[in-house]
């Protein structure tokens, strides 16, 4: 079964295609700078070199019907046709509480995330754009969900609840969701096997390590706490979020801003 995964971003998309039978990946690539001047595709066969084309990509839909062009091509494609891709999974940051695992999307599933694009903003709305393009490219083609948010639904109330009025979590559900599950489902189950013993007879601690960075608990398989929280800025120091802060800094530093200021004045 050949299975091609997207993750879809606000102007990239990266893709693999993958057997999953012997987990193979016979392809992969990225599109970049989709509905921008000097949008390209880099593509890589199993075994074969990179090829960067630059090519115009106004928009996603653009970008997928590209991919299906490489995928199948003559000399750099692995398939024949579209109709050797079994399935697209698709990688969704956000699932919020509605979704414990992946699902097959349909128009009710694609409702529900877009009911949790305020929660990732920046995310789920590119993710919903990929799930779209390609649809419309391979609309016979059964296409699945994969949330980063999934693998966390089994942590208990005292880890995913924050120190704030009841209300806030009952009215807008705001709670630590955590995020890389995908990573920690995969890295838990992996070490499982390495040291020989059952996933479920383990404590395992997960560390997923990057310019993005989180760590969670896995007791017996099951996710009870990881150090995201309502977004990916809490937690461990990143390459672009500065993770756990005292929220007192803010206003300390504006406070010493002022009294720089004034000292400034006076020694004019």
């Amino acid at each position: 079964m050949n299975v091609l995964v997207i993750n879809c971003g606000s102007s990239s998309l990266k893709y693999q295609l993958i057997d999953s039978g012997t987990q193979e990946v016979l392809a992969k690539g990225l599109c970049e700078r989709i509905g921008i001047t000097g949008s390209a595709i880099t593509h890589q066969g199993a075994g074969g070199e990179k090829k960067k084309t630059e090519v115009d990509m106004p928009d996603h839909t653009t970008a997928v019907a590209l991919v299906i062009e490489k995928l199948t091509d003559a000399s750099v494609g692995v398939i024949k046709s579209p109709e050797e891709i079994d399935a697209v999974g698709h990688r969704i940051v956000h699932g919020g509480e509605k979704f414990a695992g992946s699902v097959v999307l349909t128009d009710e599933v694609i409702a529900e995330i877009e009911k949790c694009s305020d929660l990732a903003p920046l995310h789920n709305p590119a993710n919903l754009i990929g799930i779209r393009s390609c649809m419309e490219i391979m609309p016979g083609t059964p296409m699945v969900g994969v949330f980063d948010t999934a693998f966390h639904q089994t942590m208990p109330k005292k880890a995913y609840l924050y120190g704030l009025p009841y209300e806030y979590y009952n009215d807008y559900k705001i709670r630590r969701y955590g995020f890389h599950g995908t990573s920690h489902d995969f890295v838990s189950d992996r070490a499982a096997q390495i040291l020989g013993r059952k996933r479920e007879e383990l404590k395992i601690i997960v560390c997923h390590l990057g310019n993005g960075a989180s760590v969670s608990a896995v007791d017996r398989g099951r996710s009870v706490d990881t150090s995201m929280g309502l977004t990916p800025l809490e937690g461990l120091i990143m390459g672009t979020r500065c993770g756990d802060l005292d929220p007192a800094v803010i206003p300390f530093l504006a406070g010493a801003g002022r009294e720089c200021r004034r000292s400034h004045r006076y020694l004019q």
